[in-house]
């Protein structure tokens, strides 16, 4: 999930050291969005065999401005124009972490094993499993790549050719792959895909460039001149890639079945003269901190038993409360009331949600924006959850188009959401453009309004730990702008009201609103007038993250958005269908603390839920239970028993979230514990 990119030209094409270099350059800037936890850029020199490797633990932009890297750039070009070199090849990567830790540089791309220079975009979900299955193979580092590599390489020495070997290593990887390699007994790059995450721009005579996305190539293709007839910019469609043979630049396309149908050939040649792999590590001048951590580790540590000790859970006494006769929401729940009956104000306003218009009229609205030349044609905003993923699911495979997942990574997507995500865009052979955000600077703000709550604790403010991803309206339609895709669907469940939240801030429930994440204006103002009253009593919240903050009411609250449409208001919601189809077809993976499959992808909820129901004695499990059993699909009596379970507090989620905003745990959660419950004590 990160991005990749670079270039081959050939000796006597018609572009210079000065061309090239600044062509790479805007590529890797172009391409610093998908990742800035590390970087990498390898460059291949023929006339002296070498291929060097620089990277480090720093974004993409930084990398380029280093004096070794433009050094070996500019001398390396210059063999290229004296004549030395056939070809100037350079391969580049800007890393979003996922598996292994950034600050151990062999875990930064490109990866070097066996005597290949990789970069990767994706993830391979059962990694673990193919070492296993491959104990043959010697694991060195803690990436994922490392064993898409090594299974290329232990095909090609069985025999298989460099298209055959990608193939039959596809095959046994689960997950996402867009890919770019370089060898050192083999004259060639090879590019290669299984989700479509990979586009190139060539006139097929001199010169190919190759990015994660269309919008870095169509933006060089303009600024660099490369928009005439000669020049093509295309996709490289899933399950296929190319071949670019260094000693000629011949261009060599390739499917993935037509070369595992090819089968196994001679041994593969040995190339006499072996390039020389070089690497020089580029330390960053900033202070590191390890970006992931695991959460089973976390639920291993030698200190869990006692972290896990501080959480609360006091189901007794909650049970205590007074409870609405025909939902489950409690008596504490804001702006609630119970008629003669005992039945909530709620339930007497709600009305039925999950009653899809006819599917034809979805078809029929969708039916301009269809592609018939297999392009994509719409994009679906891909959070990795199990709403989001049945909604990709039925826009490719019923509604029949090509869709683009987009993904906004800011710093609170798990490492389980990212598997996930990457596990159904492999299966559907799905591209995922991902924006990720400065995810150090955003932690940095969720730790400053964290810290500023800490102070002076108000259940109305805890929406401003989630301001952050709002962006992700902004981002859809800057991609949508990117890509000249217009149409947008989503997969929003229409049960997920959550009114609460700015209930806790005074603003009362709004029983006519047509979509569940809307607020009228005179609301918006009451919540304003809310917030700027919190603050005022706890100025804390003015520090370095209110510009974000701010922004971000912007894009949700006020930005219009257009070509927009809901996937659930045409097709029913239902929760068995859909966990039914995300482990029998996906295999979807599970959390290790709780068994729903809701949020679990999501870093943050499992924390504020845990406040919810720790002083309020509910939780959103509460709410969306309640609306299943409006809805008909849910008994009082199983909800009942279901929100017990999912308001368990979920420790190794909870201890993620605080490491990884470096908020200290124990002082966050004693200092929740100590916040008059709203429900009786014992």
């Amino acid at each position: 999930m990160c991005g990749i990119f670079g270039l081959v030209a050939r000796r006597h094409a018609p572009y210079n050291g000065t061309f090239l270099s600044r062509s790479l350059e805007t590529l890797g800037n172009r391409s610093q969005s998908r990742g800035r936890d590390s970087s990498g850029l390898a460059v291949r020199s023929d006339g002296d065999s070498t291929i060097t490797v620089f990277k480090g633990a720093i974004p993409i932009g930084e990398l380029l401005d280093d004096k070794r890297l433009e050094r070996c750039v500019s001398e390396t070009l210059n063999k290229f124009e004296g004549g030395s070199n056939k070809t100037f090849t350079a391969l580049g990567h800007s890393r979003l972490v996922t598996n292994g830790s950034q600050l151990n540089d062999e875990n930064n791309q490109p990866v070097i094993k066996d005597g290949i220079v990789a970069i990767h975009n994706g993830i391979v979900v059962n990694d673990v499993e193919l070492w296993g299955d491959n104990p043959e193979l010697d694991r060195t580092y803690q990436i994922d790549t490392e064993v898409l590599v090594s299974l290329i390489r232990k095909y090609m020495r069985e025999g298989w050719p460099l298209t055959g070997a990608m193939a039959r290593a596809e095959q046994d990887v689960r997950g996402t792959v867009a890919t770019a390699m370089l060898f050192d007994d083999v004259d060639a790059l090879l590019l290669a895909t299984n989700n479509g995450s990979l586009y190139t721009l060539t006139d097929h005579e001199n010169i190919l460039l190759f990015a994660s996305e269309k919008h870095p190539l169509a933006f060089v293709s303009e600024k660099m001149g490369l928009n005439d007839t000669r020049f093509s910019l295309r996709q490289v469609r899933a399950w296929s890639g190319i071949v670019a043979r260094l000693d000629t630049f011949a261009l060599e396309p390739f499917e993935f079945d037509t070369a595992l149908a090819a089968g196994r050939s001679q041994k593969h040649p040995e190339k006499q003269d072996r390039c020389r792999i070089n690497v020089t590590p580029i330390e960053s001048e900033c202070d590191q901190i390890e970006l992931v951590q695991d959460t089973a580790l976390i639920s291993k540590a030698p200190e869990a038993a006692e972290n896990k000790a501080l959480l609360e859970y006091h189901p007794e006494l909650i049970a205590e409360l007074k409870r609405c006769s025909r939902c489950v929401l409690p008596e504490t729940f804001p702006f609630i009331s119970f008629d003669d009956l005992g039945v909530c104000n709620y339930c007497n306003n709600y009305k039925i949600k999950n009653q899809p218009k006819p599917l034809d009229n979805l078809l029929a609205v969708i039916e301009p924006y269809r592609r018939k030349d297999g392009q994509p044609d719409c994009i679906v905003p891909f959070s990795g959850g199990r709403d989001s993923t049945y909604a990709l699911h039925l826009i490719k495979n019923k509604l029949g188009l090509n869709p683009i997942a987009f993904t906004y990574d800011w710093g609170m997507v798990t490492d389980l959401g990212r598997r996930n995500i990457a596990r159904v865009c492999g299966k559907l052979g799905v591209e995922n453009i991902i924006v990720a955000a400065d995810i150090r600077w955003k932690r940095s703000n969720i730790r400053k309004n964290i810290n500023a709550w800490l102070r002076r604790p108000h259940l109305g403010m805890i929406p401003l730990f989630m301001a952050g991803d709002k962006y992700f309206y902004y981002y859809v339609d800057q991609v949508k702008q990117q890509t000249g895709i217009n149409l947008n669907l989503w997969g929003i469940n229409p049960m997920e009201n959550t009114d609460f939240k700015v209930g806790y801030m005074g603003v009362a429930p709004d029983f006519e609103k047509k979509r569940i994440y809307t607020l009228s204006a005179g609301r918006q103002i009451r919540l304003l007038r809310g917030v700027a009253g919190a603050v005022l009593a706890n100025p804390g919240y003015l520090n370095g993250s209110l510009l974000d903050t701010t922004g971000s009411f912007f894009v949700r609250m006020l930005k219009r958005h257009s070509h927009y449409h809901h996937l659930f208001d045409y097709y029913r919601w239902d929760e068995e269908e859909i966990d039914t189809l995300l482990f029998e077809e996906y295999q979807w993976e599970r959390a290790i603390d709780t068994d729903t499959t809701w949020r679990i992808g999501d870093g943050t909820a499992a924390f504020y839920n845990y406040i919810y129901y720790t002083v309020g004695g509910f939780s959103e499990h509460d709410t969306f239970r309640s609306n299943q059993i409006r809805e008909g699909m849910l008994s009082r009596e199983k909800a009942l028993q279901l929100v017990e379970l999912e308001n368990q507090p979920r420790y190794p989620t909870i201890k993620w979230y605080t490491d990884v905003v470096q908020v200290d745990y124990r002082h966050a959660i004693q200092t929740i514990n100590k916040i008059p419950k709203s429900y009786p004590r014992g």
